[in-house]
């Protein structure tokens, strides 16, 4: 395994990664509306502002992977490009959303900050290599069913079309049934792949399947999670947000409640101040110490 150091990369008017201080990915699991995609990123843009950090807003268009044939997929490309159209316009935040066909990527590309590969899609060569030839920024979401090591090929196959400009965002791995599992040792494997890493807080908490039709969710150890990633040293945290997780039409289970939002932001920052002091006061890189062997099987024993 090598040990790259990623470069920082530009996203709208943002400069993340490198020896920068965290960054958020945040928003609702789907464009539930025009109005509340507005509503919802405008308060994020007034936390992150009143934070001083920077924010990506996230919302899907399409929810092409939801449990039931009868669950809220949200108001589809076209509409749904529209209104993040909108949102980037009227609140300046660069925007991230996910597609599920190559056929989505060139629309995507025009509206897109950062286009993101769903877990579930992670090892589609044709949907990788088409999104990494559209030139933007790639957020590949790792597989439940993956180990950390084997996100090197899904990294190989982005790069071969060009891509390199990429995070990777560590969600939890599937753990027996309707349940997942955290290895923070992902993290720093992930890095080590030239890569921004990302870990997903609210994904992490799923129960997959775990109400029959739906998603099951704990997010009330969403800010534990959320803690331990900035401790281990992470360039990015991903949260999915609501006001009323209750009335979400989707994941409502793993959401995290707005309004508890900037008391954990607190945390975070001070988290990653000390570890990020700590490092560079070591000369280590970013909060991540130099992994001790070239062979990433062998990494997951020590």
């Amino acid at each position: 395994m090598s040990d790259q150091s990623p470069s920082r990369l530009r996203v709208g008017d943002y400069l993340l990664g490198g020896d920068g201080p965290l960054f958020l990915i945040c928003g609702p699991c789907v464009i539930e509306s025009r109005d509340h995609a507005l509503f919802l990123a405008s308060k994020l843009r007034e936390i992150s502002e009143r934070q001083g950090i920077n924010l990506i807003f996230k919302a899907s268009y399409d929810k092409a992977n939801r449990t039931s044939i009868e669950s809220f997929r949200g108001p589809g490309l076209d509409e749904g490009l529209k209104i993040l159209s909108e949102v980037r316009s009227q609140t300046g935040l660069p925007i991230l959303s996910d597609i599920h066909e190559t056929a989505q990527v060139d629309a995507a590309g025009e509206v897109l900050d950062v286009i993101q590969i769903p877990a579930f899609l992670c090892r589609q060569t044709d949907l990788i290599i088409r999104a990494a030839a559209s030139g933007k920024v790639l957020n590949i979401k790792k597989g439940q069913f993956l180990a950390p090591w084997d996100v090197s090929n899904v990294v190989a196959k982005a790069r071969s079309a060009g891509a390199d400009r990429m995070m990777v965002t560590e969600r939890g791995a599937a753990f027996g049934y309707n349940n997942l599992v955290v290895d923070f040792k992902s993290l720093p494997i992930l890095r080590s792949f030239g890569v921004l890493a990302v870990f997903d807080a609210t994904h992490s908490v799923q129960l997959p399947g775990g109400h029959g039709a739906s998603t099951a969710g704990q997010a009330e150890f969403i800010p534990y999670l959320a803690r331990a990633a900035a401790a281990v040293g992470v360039d990015g945290l991903f949260l999915e947000v609501h006001e009323n997780p209750a009335k979400a039409l989707s994941d409502g289970s793993n959401a995290f409640h707005l309004d508890r939002l900037e008391s954990l932001i607190e945390d975070l920052k001070r988290i990653d101040d000390v570890i990020k002091r700590s490092s560079n006061a070591d000369g280590a890189k970013a909060g991540f110490y130099r992994l001790p062997t070239d062979d990433p099987q062998r990494v997951s024993q020590l």
